[in-house]
């Protein structure tokens, strides 16, 4: 089929999800949308929906899977027809992958994606940012990595310049926020919590699309554990979809009473969520998202080449 879609996702809340024998139907904020049944492999649901049982039918007839997220994309379940095991298959592709490769290419990619925005905030600023040496220590570390052969190697080289990155970063926080690194949960800082917020909404993003590829989304290669792969997609994302936007709005408008400090974490307000929303939603680009993920699957099953996206 060649007009088939990799996977059809339906955001937010409200649509009506209905369907022919033949053709899928969405009704979404008075818009309707239609698509051959035949072509779509895999339809997304993320929130809260109309779906009735008679769709559900046409659609696994016709071979599809129907997955199912909270709002916020973290994964509830699937409906698959009987005797699909594209699922296993892609798994045991995943698992018999050369990781140290994979592994050096999404590190390398994150790493290029934390120089862009270092230039791009040393243009801003002019001089003061970067101490002597350390855009060549990143530079070095870039080629360094080509040569590491150990996934152990590896990662502590990209945990090391993920730390010096948040660090240049934090010289054009404002003192005033006590932002000085990436810290891990509880975030005690509105910075790390603004931070935080706005990784989980790329993950939810990424976490979709893992899953409308019919990836597992818990093998990964630079990471590991719970949500690996999508944490390996989204590495070389978060500095330009999410990093510039919460330091635009720490700069611009952040003010105390957007945020509450307690021993133990910071509590952001109601309106500073809604107003981190509003810019995340136009920030993070799925179609990018989406293309990256796509292209693992199809380099994993020697389809093209695997390239990182930044």
């Amino acid at each position: 089929m060649s007009s088939a879609i990799p996977w059809l996702a339906v955001y937010g809340f409200g649509a009506h999800i209905k369907s022919t024998q033949n053709k899928l139907s969405i009704l979404n904020r008075g818009i309707v949308e239609e698509y051959p049944l035949e072509d779509v492999r895999n339809l997304l649901i993320v929130g809260g929906h109309t779906l009735n049982s008679t769709t559900i039918a046409h659609l696994l007839k016709h071979g599809s899977c129907i997955s199912f997220f909270e709002p916020d994309g973290t994964p509830v379940g699937i409906i698959r027809p009987f005797g699909n095991c594209t699922d296993k298959e892609i798994h045991h592709i995943q698992e018999g992958l050369p990781r140290q490769r994979y592994a050096t290419m999404i590190a390398q990619g994150s790493l290029r994606s934390h120089l862009i925005a270092i230039e791009r905030l040393q243009d801003q600023q002019g001089s003061g940012l970067l101490y002597d040496g350390e855009q060549q220590v990143l530079h070095n570390a870039l080629n360094e990595l080509e040569y590491l052969v150990k996934l152990d190697e590896i990662r502590r080289l990209s945990n090391l310049t993920t730390d010096m990155y948040y660090e240049i970063l934090s010289r054009d926080i404002p003192e005033c926020f006590n932002f000085k690194r990436r810290t891990v949960r509880p975030q005690c800082d509105p910075v790390n919590a603004m931070l935080s917020f706005g990784y989980a909404m790329l993950y939810g993003n990424c976490c979709v699309s893992v899953i409308g590829a019919r990836l597992d989304p818990d093998l990964g290669l630079l990471h590991e554990g719970q949500g690996a792969l999508v944490q390996d997609l989204i590495g070389p994302f978060k500095a330009g979809m999410i990093d510039p936007v919460v330091c635009s709005l720490v700069q611009d408008s952040l003010k105390p009473d957007d945020f509450e400090l307690t021993p133990t974490r910071c509590m952001l307000s109601d309106a500073l969520v809604k107003k981190l929303i509003t810019a995340f939603q136009k920030s993070i680009d799925n179609q990018k998202i989406d293309h990256q993920t796509n292209n693992f699957l199809k380099a994993i099953q020697k389809l093209e080449d695997f390239t990182v996206m930044y």
